[in-house]
């Protein structure tokens, strides 16, 4: 007899898997791909172009028609190093009414209920199609969910909406921040510090690309917000210097710095723009340089880039999960999430899922077993839902 597992049993072997996004995620997605074929159900690896450890999945239930509903989840997790954990990060313990463990809430709580709907989809019967796309490098800037939406297209019949599982308290979120970052390093000029009109330091004038940031933040906070800005906080794109290297004595001017630079992108504006904009910027400043030493330059290197996620104007996902939830709120939140991409390729997208953002990432990590029961009756009503 096919074994049916519950949704609480296929959480505690997901967070068996230690998937940090520096390493494979190959167990689960074998354990996930055997679980479905035990049930009939076929999955699609999806193998990262450049990496064979890891892969995302796919895979379709129901009728072989167009227009159905896409469970989306990531599989990976961010690291546990030296966060003071009170319980074993990769086994669920339940205490006090919460499931802890690493990914319970980022978003193995999900991923474990969207199996769970889709196994239970398979026995039952759906008229309308169920699918689930579980991807790779979510938390290293949702970089596997292009090539995974690539890699359905022709391969399974084409969904129209799509349920994106972040917590969000089961809340529906229609839109949120997009962001890019940036490694920009800046190849100065080696001089004595006494000469320092001689040199060109590395981190004197990667301080002047700081700066820039700092009136960008100044500008965009003093300007009145769109209205869609004003949903966010803070309602307006801010750009944030994380990281900095550099130098190599306190009286030698530096030859290289190294920043890393995020912008964060309110929907109605673009990357694209905000890229244009650095590099005018860069422009400026490298141009100061070689004033002082043509041989100077500015390296800009963009590394993840996640479009915004805008209001779908009551498309298809929107007015499902607000039939499933009750919720007629309007949440915007500045996190990003795949949503986005699976918005520019064409699809209905929200943002819903059990458990607390608040929490993600965290040192005891949890998801409430009341969010988690409530997460299962939500895939319950989408069962009834796809089978009307």
């Amino acid at each position: 007899m096919q074994n049916r597992l519950t949704p609480r049993a296929i959480l505690d072997q997901l967070v068996k898997f230690p998937t940090v996004s520096r390493d494979t995620n190959l167990p689960l997605i074998d354990w996930v791909e055997a679980y479905l074929t035990e049930h009939g159900v076929e999955s699609h690896r999806h193998v990262k172009a450049d990496d064979p450890l890891k892969a995302g999945l796919f895979a379709h239930v129901g009728p072989e028609v167009e227009g159905g509903v896409v469970l989306s989840g990531h599989t990976d997790v961010v690291p546990t190093d030296g966060q003071p954990w009170s319980t074993d990060p990769f086994t669920v313990t339940e205490t006090d009414g919460k499931l802890y463990g690493r990914g319970t809430t980022d978003m193995k709580g999900f991923d474990a209920l969207a199996i769970w709907a889709l196994v239970e989809a398979q026995h039952r019967g759906v008229k309308r199609p169920l699918q689930i796309a579980l991807s790779y490098d979510e938390e290293i800037g949702c970089a596997g969910a292009p090539p995974l939406i690539d890699a359905m297209q022709g391969v399974v019949p084409r969904a129209d909406t799509v349920i994106v599982g972040e917590p969000t308290m089961l809340k529906a979120v229609t839109g949120h921040k997009g962001s890019v970052t940036y490694d920009i390093n800046v190849h100065g000029f080696e001089v004595h510090s006494s000469v320092l009109h001689t040199g060109v330091s590395a981190i004197m004038y990667g301080a002047k690309l700081i700066e820039w940031a700092n009136q960008m933040n100044d500008e965009s906070s003093a300007a009145a917000p769109s209205p869609i800005a004003a949903m966010f906080n803070p309602p307006y794109t801010n750009v944030h210097v994380g990281e900095i290297h550099g130098g190599t004595a306190h009286n030698i001017t530096a030859k290289d710095c190294v920043l890393v630079m995020g912008i964060r992108v309110v929907p109605g504006e673009t990357l694209d723009a905000w890229d244009s904009r650095l590099r005018a910027a860069v422009a400026d400043v490298e141009a100061q340089m070689q004033a002082v030493r043509p041989e100077t330059w500015i390296e800009i290197k963009p590394n993840s880039a996640l479009p915004p996620f805008k209001t779908d104007d009551a498309g298809s996902a929107e007015t499902l999960v607000r039939q499933l939830t009750g919720d007629n709120g309007t949440q915007y939140v500045s996190y990003g999430t795949e949503a986005s991409h699976f918005q520019n390729a064409g699809y209905s997208v929200v943002v819903c899922g059990p458990g607390d953002i608040a929490v993600a990432h965290q040192p005891d990590e949890y998801i409430t077993v009341a969010q988690f029961t409530e997460g299962q009756a939500f895939m319950e009503r989408l069962l009834s839902q796809l089978s009307a």
